[in-house]
C-alpha cells in the first residue's frame, strides 16, 4: 500500500487549448451539461454515460466510464481493473463561463489506498475564440501521473475534434 500524498502537497500539471472561432458559451456547455459531457469526456476508446448531474459548488457528476477499445480493453484486463467504472466528480466552484472546479477520488488503482484530485478549468474568451487552461492535480506516482497525462491529452483531442466538428457544421 502506498502513503497518500495530499492533494496540497502534490504538483500538477496544466494543458492548454485554443479554439478559433467557439464561443465560450458553447465551450461551457460542453463542459456542464450531461450531453456536452457524454459527447467528449473520458479517454478515447472509452465511452462515458452521465447519470446524474448537479452543477452547482457541492454538486456532483456522477458517470459510468467503460474500455470499448481493443487496446483499451486489453489495458484494463491486464492491470486488473474493471472494463466500467462509476465516477464521481465533486463540484467546488462553478463560475459560469469562466471557471469550473472539482474534484474526483482516484479509487481505481490496484493497491493504493483512495486519494482526492482536484482539477481546476479556466475558460477565456479572447479575439479569436476561447481558450482553456485544465490545470490537473499530480497522482501518487510518476508513472500514475504520466498515465493521467496521457488520458487527460487524449480526453482533449475528443474535445477538440468535436469543436472542430461543430465549426464545420456552423453549430459553434
Amino acid at each position: 500500500m502506498k502513503t497518500r500524498v495530499p492533494a496540497s502537497a502534490r504538483a500538477h500539471f496544466v494543458i492548454e487549448r485554443s479554439y478559433a472561432t467557439a464561443t465560450l458559451d458553447d465551450v461551457w456547455a460542453l463542459w456542464t451539461t450531461s450531453v456536452g459531457i457524454e459527447a467528449w469526456w473520458g479517454p478515447e476508446g472509452f465511452d462515458v454515460a452521465v447519470t446524474f448531474l448537479d452543477l452547482r459548488p457541492g454538486g456532483e457528476l456522477v458517470y459510468t466510464m467503460t474500455a470499448t477499445a481493443p487496446q483499451q480493453v486489453e489495458f484494463m484486463k491486464r492491470a486488473g481493473m474493471p472494463l466500467t467504472t462509476e465516477c464521481t466528480v465533486r463540484y467546488t466552484e462553478v463560475s459560469p463561463p469562466h471557471r469550473l472546479a472539482y474534484s474526483t477520488i482516484a479509487d481505481f488503482i490496484p493497491g493504493v489506498a483512495p486519494y482526492e484530485v482536484a482539477t481546476v478549468v479556466d475558460f477565456n474568451a479572447t479575439a479569436q475564440g476561447v481558450t482553456l487552461a485544465i490545470r490537473f492535480d499530480a497522482m501518487h506516482d510518476d508513472i500514475w501521473t504520466e498515465r493521467a497525462r496521457a488520458g487527460h491529452e487524449s480526453q482533449m483531442r475528443k474535445l477538440d475534434r468535436l469543436i472542430a466538428a461543430q465549426q464545420r457544421a456552423g453549430l459553434a
